[in-house]
């Protein structure tokens, strides 16, 4: 592309003069896409006046991400395709484009920040070099499918006479053993040609056996021939399982050798990390920094410990799995119990929740809430302890390490390296995205955030991890006109800091999608009225539309016939919920035909730790007092048991409302799944996750949260078709229903989980995908770089 342009160039000197000009005439350093793309249709409309030619530029304007202007030079990230990059710059003189480093393009970007020191050599980080040899999908549709890929490339190496693949996979099997019971195969097949001719005599005495008979009665046989325990619990499920291994012998394949590892016994202890927040079960949705991550793993482990132990019995294992999510210990908890050292979580039998405190360097325990922002100082001998604590509660070294967000991705990555056991991450969100030239003012937001130790965390963890998974493919690479949350950290400045040349590569196989559920005893349709807690709905009804004053209530809605629109997330920037009410305020036309229900936050302002809530709860008030809100909006600043929130979705359904979700970017959207799954019809931002979970006007409706007037007429004309065709709104929500029943439900993400955790660790074991130097280098930068900036946050 860059290569037309240069060609284009030399033709159309008149029209890229006037684009450039254009660009030069605003007086601002940097301009993002939708800059360069609305100077460009100024442009267009000159030409529409027959006053300039230029429609053949619009095929290179629009792969243009930034600009950076200081006369007499423009340079440009161009997005050739996605997570396909090249730079170029252009004199506005000699109107020649040429392409340029990476690296040359950060060195100019970083002059605009801090002029004057253009000389000044900086720390550059790249880790390419690492990754050379490694085999990387090559088509961007493959981003996200980095088991698939992995799998068929290495099992493709069994074939070849050279490979000790075979003896070391025979090693693997060996070696295993679960709470120090040896499993597979022991002592006596000590070679892959013995292996081979056990499993051939193996198999001919089971074909004696009825398919169910149970191991008891024929393990002895087994036994005698080298094999231990761990095959099947039935003379059928060991008679498959040992079929696969032979098969993979012979004629090794992708599909026989995952489905081989599905048999085998390799998952019984996983720890799970999440130490920001109030991690709890009660109590503690909607405090600071609290809030769908929680969610997420109580639901998570709760699949998970399901299915580790339906898989463990049907491999005929006597082992009880278990599960610890590690978090925070909090002393001062408020009303949660954020200051207990163990929890059992409800539903599961064996899955605790372990709280570790955060210690000064002097070894006191900190006692109150940090924001996750400023929690850098404590996370590395938070690590240490966790390691000791952790250890004991599971008696050995866990088989899976899950990282949560940025500061439990970054200790997942201290700890797997600590005890050598296969690490996954999840991010969440990842921030970089979120906050706008975050990166490039760092110095100017580290007061409050302190993205240098994020961002920087964010790298190591990224890199460090065997794999990550994410609950979209936009959250990795974005979209032909987005990018992806990680496709943010490929390149960027902090200037004074740090460049990163190359800092993760998307085409690496440890990219894996893996959406997650709903919770369906929760969360099922308002259709669905024998289960309905009709108990609850006095009490909604109250929270809905009683007139009495309450310290947790701010309006009261005049009109109960009107439909509702419902909202409920934290009060942060990104959410935009402020956003929304002001979209709402100045519409008359949504005012009339709907009424709004708020959950977030706190009504008092004093009530909350959060300086980002604080500003939002103020923000909140002064717009309703702006547009004179009080008998439209009601808002509630409470927290809602799971319980509660599900019937208050399937209430608001009742009366024919919505759901809106329109933050400013979502990573994904818990609380979207929980609304359609009740069957409430719901508007969400095309900036994220619900872009892939909504068809757009199928099961819900994308909506542009940088387009408020856009947004709010696109409710209205709905809530119009449906007031004048009710099939409508029905059409639409069962649309959701149908959407999240065949495609996001908890069983087929636990599944998913425990097949990429057999896989990714059995080719970390034979094939030794540690990546020493890599590790080297992240060490380097963790010691060197992490260590002191985090050390040098005020309040350790």
């Amino acid at each position: 592309m860059i290569d037309d342009l240069i060609r284009y160039a030399e033709e159309n000197r008149d029209t890229l003069y006037a684009l450039l000009r254009r660009y030069q005439a605003q007086e601002r350093p940097f301009l993002l896409h939708s800059d360069l793309q609305r100077e460009f249709k100024t442009l267009s409309q000159a030409h529409n006046a027959g006053q300039i030619d230029c429609p053949v530029l619009e095929s290179y304007v629009q792969h243009f991400q930034e600009g950076i202007f200081n006369a007499p030079w423009a340079y440009f990230s161009v997005r050739e395709h996605i997570a396909r990059w090249r730079y170029l710059r252009i004199h506005i003189e000699h109107l020649l484009p040429e392409e340029i480093s990476v690296s040359e393009f950060l060195h100019f970007k970083e002059e605009q920040v801090l002029p004057g020191q253009k000389d000044r050599q900086v720390l550059e980080i790249d880790f390419s070099a690492f990754n050379r040899d490694f085999p990387h999908l090559q088509e961007t549709r493959s981003i996200g499918q980095g088991v698939s890929f992995l799998n068929r490339q290495l099992s493709s190496q069994m074939f070849r006479p050279s490979s000790e693949l075979e003896s070391k996979l025979l090693h693997f099997l060996g070696v295993h053993a679960i709470d120090g019971q040896p499993l597979m195969v022991g002592e006596q097949i000590q070679n892959v040609t013995k292996l081979r001719e056990a499993l051939r005599i193996a198999q001919g005495r089971l074909e004696g056996f009825n398919e169910v008979t149970p191991w008891e009665n024929f393990s002895q046989y087994l036994r005698n021939l080298g094999f231990l325990p761990g095959w099947g619990n039935t003379a059928g499920r060991v008679s498959k399982t040992m079929g696969l291994l032979a098969e993979i012998l012979e004629a090794p394949s992708p599909d026989s050798l995952a489905t081989f590892l599905a048999c085998v016994p390799m998952v019984s202890r996983l720890l799970i990390l999440s130490p920001h927040g109030y991690f709890g079960q009660d109590h503690v949705l909607g405090l600071p920094d609290t809030g769908g991550q929680v969610v997420y793993i109580l639901d998570q482990v709760r699949a998970l410990e399901k299915e580790m132990r339906e898989r463990l019995a049907i491999q005929g294992v006597t082992t009880e799995p278990k599960i610890l999510i590690i978090t925070r210990l909090i002393p001062e908890a408020q009303d949660t119990t954020c200051n207990q050292r163990m929890e059992k979580v409800s539903g599961c039998e064996n899955t605790y929740i372990l709280r570790v405190p955060f210690r000064h360097s002097n070894g006191e325990i900190v006692p109150h809430w940090i924001s996750r922002f400023e929690i850098w100082p404590f996370l590395e001998n938070f690590a240490i302890d966790v390691e000791k604590e952790a250890l004991a509660e599971l008696g050995s070294r866990p088989d899976l390490i899950i990282g949560n967000y940025s500061d439990g991705n970054l200790v997942a990555s201290v700890l797997s390296k600590r005890l050598g056991v296969t690490q996954c991450n999840i991010a969440h969100a990842l921030e970089k995205t979120k906050y706008l030239h975050s990166d490039l003012y760092w110095e100017k937001n580290d007061p409050h955030y302190h993205f240098s130790c994020q961002y920087t965390a964010d790298l190591i963890a990224m890199n460090a991890a065997d794999f990550i998974i994410t609950s979209t493919y936009q959250e990795i690479a974005g979209t032909e006109k987005s990018i992806g949350q990680y496709e943010s950290y490929i390149s960027f400045t902090m200037p004074g800091l740090y460049r990163v040349i190359n800092g993760i590569n998307l085409f690496d196989p440890k990219f894996n999608i893996v959406s997650p559920g709903v919770d369906v005893k929760v969360y099922f349709p308002y259709t669905e009225k024998s289960r309905r807690m009709k108990s609850l709905i006095p009490e909604i009804e109250t929270l809905l539309f009683d007139s009495d004053s309450k310290p947790f209530v701010r309006g009261n809605l005049k009109n109960h016939e009107k439909p509702l629109l419902f909202m409920m997330a934290r009060l942060d920037h990104v959410k935009n919920l402020t956003g929304f009410i002001q979209w709402y305020g100045s519409s008359q036309r949504l005012r009339n035909l709907a009424n709004l229900v708020i959950v977030g936050g706190h009504i008092n302002p004093d009530q909350s730790s959060d300086h980002e809530e604080k500003q939002q709860i103020q923000r909140m008030h002064e717009l309703m007092d702006q547009y004179r809100l009080d008998s439209h909006v009601r808002w509630l600043g409470l927290r809602l048991d799971k319980n509660l929130a599900g019937e208050l979705y399937r209430v608001i359904a009742d009366l024919h409302g919505a759901f809106v979700q329109p933050a400013l970017f979502e990573a994904f959207g818990l609380t979207i799944l929980e609304a359609m799954s009740c069957g409430l019809p719901t508007f969400a931002t095309q900036y994220g996750g619900p872009l892939e979970i909504i068809q757009n006007n199928k099961s819900g409706f994308h909506i542009d949260p940088t387009d408020g007037e856009a947004c709010v007429n696109q409710i209205a004309d709905f809530l119009i078709r449906s007031r004048k065709n009710p099939g409508e709104w029905k059409r639409v929500s069962q649309g959701a229903i149908d959407r999240i029943e065949s495609r996001y439900t908890w069983k087929l993400y636990a599944e998913r989980m425990m097949s990429l955790s057999r896989i990714y660790g059995f080719w970390k074991f034979v094939n030794g995908l540690e990546r020493e130097e890599a590790t080297r280098y992240l060490d380097m930068f963790h010691y060197l770089q992490l260590r002191p900036m985090a050390a040098a946050i005020k309040g350790q």
